[in-house]
């Protein structure tokens, strides 16, 4: 039996569109306020998840089974660890399930803070 891979989503909209029917419309949503954001940033496909870069890593975002999960780094949600005890939360992710409210105004102000950070550094690490 002949079994054809399932091709590979090469802009954000495709990978929107790949992603389970009930978080799409949120995904949509955390793409929106990302861009408004950082508007200068490139939205690529990289390791299989949308990423925005400025030249180097901002944040990303990916869809899974039931939720969705928004990556801005470690050290970037650090300052906002009280705050995320109400969400589901690991190191590097906040973690957002379906048919939940996307939490708005703390994700976007942990994406200016990383932004902010990334603008101050001097070094070329893509990280």
């Amino acid at each position: 039996m002949l079994i054809v891979a399932k091709k590979r989503a090469s802009t954000v909209e495709e990978y929107i569109k790949a992603a389970p029917t009930e978080g799409q419309t949120l995904l949509h949503e955390l793409f929106e306020l990302l861009q408004s954001i950082a508007p200068e940033a490139e939205t690529l496909i990289k390791w299989g998840a949308p990423f925005f870069v400025e030249p180097r890593y901002l944040f990303s975002i990916s869809a899974h089974k039931a939720h969705l999960n928004f990556s801005p780094m470690a050290a970037s949600l650090e300052p906002f660890r009280e705050e995320l005890k109400q969400h589901r939360t690991t190191k590097n992710f906040l973690q957002v399930p379906y048919g939940s409210p996307l939490p708005t105004d703390l994700i976007r102000r942990i994406a200016e803070h990383r932004l902010q950070v990334v603008n101050q550094r001097e070094d070329e690490s893509f990280w």
